[in-house]
């Protein structure tokens, strides 16, 4: 004997019933795919100025094929393999070092009376020349504080 309306469960109508809500999981899965899309084909931000610095240098002292030593004095004056030179001269020292077959090392020393910012800007020529062998050395005399 069928059992009346009344009887049936509230669960098995709704089982037949037309589902009222949007399956929002797709929609979801393709914004996310355009997400990444999106992200992936932003370019990097690049953060730097292009500028030529000087290749050739007509007063500028020779480049050693194997060891370059920089130094900067108490009055904050560069010196290149015992040559006083200017910023711009060192920039294309460091360059003509640089594009050498065989790159020479560059012994960078500071003296204990050069100023924080001069060496600061000399190690900023230096990573912006794109040198690869460099070294510090002298460092052996400040082994202890307050030496000179």
């Amino acid at each position: 004997m069928p059992q009346p309306d009344h009887a049936v469960p509230d669960r098995a109508r709704a089982d037949h019933a037309p589902m009222a809500e949007m399956n929002t999981t797709p929609l979801i899965d393709v914004l996310l795919v355009l997400l990444i899309m999106f992200v992936i084909t932003i370019p990097v931000a690049t953060h730097s100025v292009d500028m030529d610095l000087p290749r050739d240098c007509a007063d500028c002292p020779a480049v050693d094929p194997t060891v370059n030593r920089l130094t900067i004095d108490g009055a904050d004056r560069l010196a290149w393999n015992g040559s006083i030179v200017g910023e711009s001269q060192l920039a294309a020292l460091l360059v003509a070092a640089r594009d050498l077959p065989q790159e020479p090392e560059l012994q960078f020393e500071p003296a204990a009376s050069a100023s924080y910012r001069a060496s600061a800007r000399v190690l900023r020529l230096v990573e912006r020349s794109g040198v690869t062998r460099f070294g510090f050395v002298g460092n052996a005399k400040y082994r202890t504080f307050g030496a000179r």
